[in-house]
């Protein structure tokens, strides 16, 4: 699918970090950029930045997603992209201290994560499957989820991130199977360390450290690279039904 400015993109979790670096990968190339995001202030101020639009949604929550897909199509049109970036990542033992793993925190990375990423793909897939083929193809749009080296390699203290990520992964082939009647594509990324506000929040040694760890580059991930994997993505029709890792080569130690 090329990129044109017809084209409309909706990005979940778009205010910061890879969200924020696909944002305006896609505004450079043209598109039409949507942000969902619960960080309003920061969101309202990118959208305004790239010419995009906002809406503040909670990815968890079923009626916000429609509610966004609501608004950010009333202003630019039936999406025909949409990326998954929003997530969450605190740290957790199975056991800690004698203490079991709360279930309840365990339920929400899986409901912001996996349930999150559910919602958005399935609702807007809704809305590419009645719209117009757009290439020679028959294809109609394009969902780009992200997953995690976590989802293989996950390490001490990952339970629920790993779990959560693990399902996005095996979401990926049968969302795909289930869409490719309708011309709609999946494909997931797979991203090892990047330099996102969590790890940019470290001190610069560890950061370094961190980096090295990673075989080739020896260093973070530039969010700019995650966004250009996405971009690949929309162009090139062949690539469907995947779980691309775009980790340098690393595999995670278990801490």
């Amino acid at each position: 699918m090329d990129i044109t400015e017809n084209t409309a993109i909706v990005v979940s979790g778009g205010a910061s970090g890879l969200g924020a670096a696909v944002a305006r990968g896609f505004a450079a190339a043209g598109a039409k950029v949507g942000i969902f995001d619960l960080n309003e202030e920061g969101g309202q101020a990118l959208a305004a930045e790239l010419g995009g639009a906002f809406a503040r949604v909670d990815v968890s929550d079923p009626t916000s997603v429609a509610e966004g897909f609501e608004t950010l199509r009333a202003v630019h049109g039936q999406e025909r992209v949409m990326v998954n970036c929003a997530g969450i990542g605190p740290a957790a033992k199975t056991v800690s201290k004698g203490e079991a793993h709360d279930a309840g925190l365990f339920a929400k990375v899986i409901g912001v994560n996996l349930i999150g990423s559910f919602n958005c793909a399935s609702q807007s897939a809704a809305g590419m499957v009645n719209a117009d083929p757009v290439t020679d193809d028959g294809e109609r749009g394009v969902i780009v989820n992200t997953a995690s080296v976590a989802a293989f390699d996950g390490q001490i203290g990952q339970l629920a991130y790993a779990a959560s990520k693990g399902g996005v992964v095996g979401m990926t082939l049968p969302m795909a199977r289930d869409l490719s009647g309708e011309g709609v594509r999946v494909v997931t990324i797979a991203p090892g360390l990047f330099k996102t506000p969590l790890l940019e929040g470290l001190p610069q040694e560890v950061q370094d450290s961190l980096g090295a760890q990673v075989p080739f580059p020896s260093r973070l991930g530039d969010p700019a690279e995650y966004a250009a994997m996405a971009r690949h993505i929309v162009e090139n029709s062949m690539l469907n039904g995947e779980v691309i890792r775009l980790d340098g080569a690393i595999r995670m130690a278990p801490r």
